[in-house]
């Protein structure tokens, strides 16, 4: 995370487009060093995170979210779905945070609050949904007993607005590299078989506040499935890449890829050098402990098996010669 802000901010930006937004730690970094961002995902739960973290200004909105918030922790819970699916399916969460995440998410959509200020509250309940569920961190799978901190009560917060300005949108990452320019973009794009949607599924049922089909151990929504990306299919990695590449318009362009992708890292500095000059830092890293653990199914038996233990990132500078449309860019 160090690296990647840094190598944003070098060349003092004053505006940043953020194309695969997701947690959105990187866009909200980077405003708080004084950048204008532009966040973009296509999943719901992100789009929420980078409405609060990004867009929101606290100068307008943290005293009508501290109320709301406050609000909305008050209140006792109503299991319905929400907890039957991942609590009794399945075991994210224990049943009375289930059923006090359901009441709350249930409030926000009754309120029909304004835009950002939806975000907070929605942002609010997935941390805190975060903060007990019985994972190790991502939502392919669960626990096979209760994780200690899924035994603490669901707590509400303030989610860490920083003042001034910035957007978000939720668009297909294609389509937003085409509508937004930047003195610098980062892209940070799925680059295997693992879907965000896939991983953090509960969070975008949060965020949409519906009651989807599911399917197996896991209870994942069925549009994981259905709204598969060509970044997730070797096949149609690469295009999907240099279509994205292609229509960015941003003067430095910096990309972090793991070396456990479906582009081989010669063939992706092949790919950026066509932009411009390339540079390249790479940080080693332990891989999310779940590949230690495993996945197990309700009945406590262990379905899945380890992986690697560490991988490696690698941020890509690119010193791009700006575009002014899609078209010269493939030229």
């Amino acid at each position: 995370m160090p690296q990647i802000v840094s190598a944003l901010i070098e060349r003092r930006p004053h505006t940043a487009l953020d194309l695969f937004s997701g947690t959105s730690r990187v866009g909200h970094a980077l405003k708080r060093e004084g950048v204008r961002v532009h966040a973009n995902d296509h999943n719901a739960y992100a789009h929420a995170l980078a409405s609060c973290y990004v867009a929101a200004d606290a100068r307008r909105w943290r005293g009508p979210a501290s109320r709301l918030i406050a609000e909305l922790d008050r209140l006792p819970g109503r299991a319905g779905w929400f907890t039957e699916t991942y609590s009794m399916r399945s075991r994210y969460l224990r049943p009375e945070n289930a059923a006090r995440a359901e009441a709350i998410r249930r409030r926000i959509a009754a309120l029909s609050l304004e835009p950002p200020l939806e975000a907070i509250a929605l942002t609010s309940l997935i941390e805190a949904a975060d903060r007990v569920d019985s994972t190790v961190g991502l939502q392919m799978a669960y626990l096979k007993t209760w994780a200690p901190r899924a035994l603490q009560p669901l707590s509400l917060r303030l989610p860490e607005l920083l003042e001034g300005e910035g957007s978000a949108s939720c668009l297909d990452a294609h389509d937003a590299a085409e509508q937004f320019e930047a003195d610098v973009a980062y892209l940070d794009p799925p680059y295997n078989q693992h879907s965000y949607l896939g991983n953090y599924h509960v969070w975008e049922t949060l965020a949409r506040g519906d009651e989807p089909d599911v399917y197996g151990v896991a209870c994942k929504r069925t549009d994981v499935r259905e709204r598969g990306s060509a970044f997730n299919r070797r096949g149609t990695m690469e295009g999907a890449f240099v279509e994205v590449l292609e229509r960015v318009r941003a003067r430095r362009i910096v990309v972090s890829f793991s070396d456990e992708g479906y582009l081989t890292l010669p063939r992706l500095r092949e790919l950026l050098a066509r932009r411009g000059a390339v540079h390249e830092i790479s940080v080693e890293h332990p891989r999310y402990i779940g590949h230690k653990l495993g996945v197990y199914n309700p009945q406590g038996e262990k379905v899945g098996t380890p992986g690697a233990a560490r991988n490696r990132e690698h941020l890509f500078v690119v010193e791009s010669c700006p575009t002014s449309t899609p078209s010269s860019s493939r030229s």
